[in-house]
Formats: structure tokens, C-alpha cells, sequence
């Protein structure tokens, strides 16, 4: 069993006044959840208190670690990740059947090194004081992704991709829901706005032109992208509009083949022409061609 690389650790160290024993008896503490009552007076307690824990944890990486991954040796060189992939996670797992007594989070991030990426996984405890993880039961990198999905599991309770498009999503879109499809094009427009195009922040301030541009768009294009998806973008002008004599709102949608029925992907107000002619791609339709729009 490779011990250094899965190291636990405790991330908190508070000084509190011992109860009773009057004010001058202040005393360093390990405090890992003060409202469960999970306060050590030294790290053979605290270690002591998460064995199972961690004996368990450990056992199961050990049995899942492919013999191509990282030696023990280039664990140890990576361990410098931990604290990015605590404090700036990707995604974070919320495992609540492992230890049965209380949930472990299951925190990962990707990096990119040099021509070789990794992911970095940490399972630890969770205040519930303060919800950050203030013990780690093991982390280590990793170049196998089936390695890391082991760890995907339980409820997803935190994703860096869909904290990214939260600004952005509105009501009754596949946006709002995460779907991986409708994060990855806004995530793409968004990387190609324009410095001085209106900001995310502000797209739910013109939400309230999705339903006139789908049903009265000016433009209406479809096109198939790599996957097969096929593609349809509503785009209207609004220049009237007291922003900006530029305003477009562009709505995405993905058509069913079958059915030719479309489900509303995301939308977005713009007033950065580059962008909109991206959007001009593929087959020119007209809106009596178009099946509206359903609810996703």
C-alpha cells in the first residue's frame, strides 16, 4: 500500500479556552467539526478517531490503482495539487454510503501539465460549521479516468462547468439543468464575446426577449455539429432597445430528428456582431419551416 501518496491530514488548528479551567487556560486544539464535537487534543487522537475511515479508504484505492499510474515516487512530487483541488475544486461528490456515520466529499480537479494532464482526487470531512473539508482521508493524482470515476459517486453537489453558466441559464432551459451539451456552446460563445459585450451578469436583464425571438425571429439556421447534434439558432434584432442600437438576442436550440421538435438549449443578448454571424452558419431557414420550440 502506497502510504505516503494517500496521506490523511487535518486541515484546521483552532486556540480555544478550556471549559472550567478559567481564562489563562488556553490550549491549541485540533477542531475538525466543533458542532459534532469533533475536537482533538493532539493527532494520535484525531488519526485514532478516523482509522476505519481511512484503513477503508486506503484499501479501496490500493485495490482500483492501475500499475501504469503514477509511481509512488511521482505521487509524492504532486502533492503541491492538494490544496488547489480543496479550495478550487472541479467537481465535488457528496458519498454518503461509505462510512455510513457521516458523508465523505469526494473532491477533483483536472490540471494540465506540460503535454500530460492528471486529475487530482482528495475524499475528506466536511464541517458542518463551516462546509469546508477540514480532514482529508486520502488524495493523490491520477492519469486513469476510470480510476477517478470510481470516485464520482453519490450526489454531485458542487460543478465548476455549472457554476460557470449560472449567470446565463434561464428558466425553462436545458441550461439551467446542466445538461452537458448546453453548458459546453455557452461555455464556446462565451470564450468568443466580445471584451466590451454585455456581461453575463446582466443576460437575466433581457431574458424577457426569448419568447418574442424564437416566435418572431429574423433569422432562423440550422446546422450539424461533430457529435450529430443538429442544431438550430433563432436570432432577432432589437434596436430599439435602450442598451444598445446593436441589441441581438440569439436563442439555441436542438432539433429531434424525428420529430422536428425543438428543445431550448440556452439563450443570450449580444451586441457584438462577430458573434452573431457565428451563429449564421449552416441552412437558412424560414420560421414556417420551424417546428416551435418545447420545454425542455
Amino acid at each position: 500500500m502506497a502510504k505516503a501518496p494517500t496521506k490523511s491530514k487535518s486541515r484546521t488548528k483552532k486556540t480555544k479556552t478550556v471549559p472550567g479551567q478559567g481564562p489563562d487556560s488556553e490550549k491549541e486544539y485540533i477542531v475538525v467539526d466543533e458542532p459534532a464535537g469533533l475536537i482533538f487534543e493532539n493527532e494520535e487522537d484525531l488519526f485514532g478517531y478516523f482509522r476505519e475511515g481511512i484503513d477503508k479508504l486506503e484499501q479501496e484505492y490500493s485495490s482500483l490503482r492501475a500499475p501504469e499510474d503514477f509511481t509512488d515516487e511521482e505521487q509524492i512530487e504532486r502533492e503541491n495539487y492538494l490544496e488547489a483541488t480543496l479550495d478550487e475544486p472541479d467537481e465535488v461528490w457528496m458519498d454518503e454510503t461509505t462510512m455510513g456515520d457521516f458523508p465523505v466529499y469526494h473532491y477533483i480537479k483536472n490540471f494540465d501539465e506540460g503535454a500530460e494532464g492528471f486529475q487530482y482526487v482528495a475524499s475528506a470531512y466536511v464541517s458542518s460549521e463551516e462546509e469546508y473539508p477540514t480532514f482529508v482521508f486520502i488524495h493523490f493524482p491520477t492519469k486513469d479516468t476510470r480510476l477517478v470515476q470510481n470516485y464520482q459517486r453519490g450526489e454531485l453537489v458542487y460543478d465548476q462547468a455549472f457554476a460557470e453558466v449560472a449567470d446565463g441559464a434561464v428558466e425553462g432551459d436545458a441550461l439551467g439543468e446542466g445538461d452537458p451539451l448546453a453548458m459546453g456552446l455557452y461555455l464556446a460563445m462565451v470564450r468568443l464575446r466580445g471584451e466590451k459585450d454585455i456581461t453575463q451578469d446582466k443576460f437575466q436583464d433581457f431574458a424577457e426577449l426569448r419568447e418574442e425571438t424564437i416566435e418572431n425571429a429574423d433569422e432562423i439556421w440550422r446546422k450539424n455539429d461533430l457529435d450529430g447534434n443538429v442544431l438550430v439558432s433563432f436570432i432577432k434584432e432589437f434596436p430599439d432597445n435602450e442598451v444598445s442600437s446593436d441589441m441581438v438576442y440569439i436563442a439555441v436550440t436542438q432539433e429531434d430528428e424525428s420529430s422536428n421538435v425543438h428543445s431550448l438549449l440556452f439563450s443570450f443578448p449580444t451586441i457584438d456582431k462577430t458573434l452573431v454571424d457565428r451563429y449564421r452558419q449552416g441552412e437558412n431557414l424560414q420560421a414556417e419551416d420551424v417546428s416551435q420550440e418545447s420545454a425542455h
